[in-house]
């Protein structure tokens, strides 16, 4: 585990070292089934051990993490089967919110977030053609969160940000170890947001669907 010392600081402490090490597990370097104690990771980021143990169990509760009796947090490690069903669930509420937004449209003031938006897009699809992995989890994170943002219901854009999180986090080793991982990855994120500007059902229908297939064939070679 790579420290951040000093950089963590006392007033967001909780969600600063929750975000660090979410990061650490969606870049690989905390890998599944890597243990750890709240002592180790308060002296790692040179704070106390309460708000440590806070964001420690926060990720258990966003299932990144497993509490391990007497021995402290594991990464959690997801099986294909895990992953089959986690694609599951994403289907049933990407169909359901797409086609919401189609048919009574986007939540108010939503004009300037589809800009950001679309670039999210395009820089999500440059780092996915050329494989670059670390850097399109944090834009198809942003991307997928923001467009499910569109529909004006932060319930459902919690649920899917989570699963999407727990997706990347099975698949991160797999793709990390993949000879050629940029043949793995999904890139049609601007092809989608042109589809839900011009409200185009079918489009972003077939849109959703190939992109949760492509997740199925995916695990399908594991």
């Amino acid at each position: 585990m790579s420290g951040s010392g000093g950089g963590v600081t006392r007033n967001t402490l909780r969600q600063q070292i929750a975000d660090a090490l979410r990061d650490e597990v969606l870049a690989g370097r905390l890998r599944p089934g890597s243990e750890f104690t709240v002592k180790q990771i308060a002296e790692q980021y040179e704070v106390s051990a309460t708000p440590v143990r806070e964001a420690l169990v926060d990720l258990a509760a966003q299932g990144l993490l497993e509490s391990v009796q007497h021995r402290g947090f594991r990464v959690r490690a997801y099986t294909v089967d895990d992953y089959r069903g986690m694609i599951e669930a994403r289907m049933l509420i990407l169909d359901g919110i797409f086609r919401r937004l189609v048919e009574c449209g986007t939540a108010p003031g939503s004009a300037e977030r589809l800009v950001s938006v679309r670039r999210r897009a395009e820089e999500a699809r440059r780092a996915a053609r050329s494989g670059s992995l670390e850097v399109l989890i944090g834009y198809d994170l942003r991307f997928w969160r923001e467009l499910s943002g569109l529909a004006g219901n932060t319930y459902i854009t919690e649920f899917l940000h989570r699963i999407r999180v727990q997706c990347w986090v099975f698949s991160v080793p797999y793709l990390q170890e993949a000879p050629e991982p940029a043949t793995a990855l999904w890139d049609k994120h601007g092809e989608l947001v042109d589809a839900v500007t011009l409200a185009d059902a079918e489009e972003v229908r077939r849109i959703v669907r190939a992109y949760n297939q492509h997740g199925l064939d995916w695990a399908a070679t594991l």
